[in-house]
């Protein structure tokens, strides 16, 4: 009888090409040429019967099949990591990989310190971190968790919340001496406030607010506006440039420096929510639950 998994080669070069995103970066991390790495998707192809790659002489993209055929070649490989993790005695001593995407607010903000902790329990276990105010493809881009803000669509991916992390709103102290601090919410219409639109919709964003326990979204104006990176309305609220509003886990250490002096503290008590996803149908590895738990504390 033959061996029936003589192709596993040619489906983890398939899975590399993807991953890196072209036949010359999979070639360069397998050591190895392109038209090689050709002939082996063109063998997978083969036996399979059907297209995984439409390939043009600009890029490489997934046919349904392929998408399909990527996921649970994927899952298929995450097993056997973690036999071989089991076999080798590492119970004890986690060990592997986590690619993880997270917003820049959290990347910058939030997360070091939760992964130097996490780094020192698991020495192991590599983390690759990418910040991003992009939403990745968890799937076709290869990520095993994100981390999002706010509520969640109905996307079929699982979720699980890490916090609800509250908003203030901040200024420079040069800005507060210049201006004066507002004493309401009607005052903001006279500040010079700090809108972001959001990449996702065009529109800007609300400012979460409280007014005698009713919530408010408030739509702020102004003659600055941020878009892609949220963090550009801190970097300018610092800079003298007007009012912001921001997560308490920002805006603490920069009001503790002096950097910042929080306004307007009774509209405070609004928050959003953080979650981190990950996809249903893919067997998640000993490394990334064990990332999950330890965010999720």
């Amino acid at each position: 009888m033959g061996r029936r998994f003589d192709h596993l080669a040619d489906v983890e070069t398939f899975v590399t090409v993807v991953e890196k995103g072209s036949m010359t970066a999979g070639a360069v991390a397998l050591a190895t040429t392109p038209s090689v790495l050709s002939r082996a998707i063109t063998r997978l192809e083969t036996r399979l019967g059907v297209q995984l790659l439409r390939r043009t002489t600009r890029r490489l993209s997934l046919t349904e099949q392929g998408r399909l055929y990527l996921e649970q070649s994927r899952a298929a490989f995450a097993l056997i990591d973690d036999a071989e993790r089991a076999m080798q005695g590492q119970g004890d001593e986690l060990a592997g990989s986590v690619r993880l995407s997270v917003p820049t607010t959290y990347g910058h903000h939030r997360l070091p310190a939760l992964l130097q902790r996490f780094s020192a329990q698991y020495p192991q276990v590599r983390v690759e971190l990418n910040i991003t105010n992009r939403n990745v493809d968890l799937v076709a881009e290869g990520y095993d968790l994100a981390i999002r803000l706010g509520q969640l669509p109905d996307s079929g991916l699982v979720a699980r919340k890490l916090e609800d992390a509250p908003m203030c709103l901040i200024a420079a102290p040069g800005y507060v001496a210049r201006a004066g601090a507002p004493s309401h919410i009607g005052d903001l219409a006279q500040q010079a406030c700090l809108p972001f639109v959001m990449p996702s919709t065009g529109r800007v964003s609300p400012w979460l607010l409280r007014e005698d326990g009713r919530d408010v979204d408030w739509t702020p104006q102004g003659g600055l506006q941020v878009s892609d990176d949220v963090l550009g309305v801190v970097s300018l609220a610092l800079g003298g440039c007007g009012i912001c509003q921001t997560y308490d886990f920002i805006a603490r250490p920069l009001i503790a420096q002096g950097q910042a002096v929080e306004v307007l503290t009774q509209a405070r008590g609004r928050s959003r929510p953080f979650s981190v996803i990950y996809a249903p149908h893919r067997r998640l590895s000993s490394a990334s639950r064990a990332l999950i738990e330890f965010l999720a504390l």
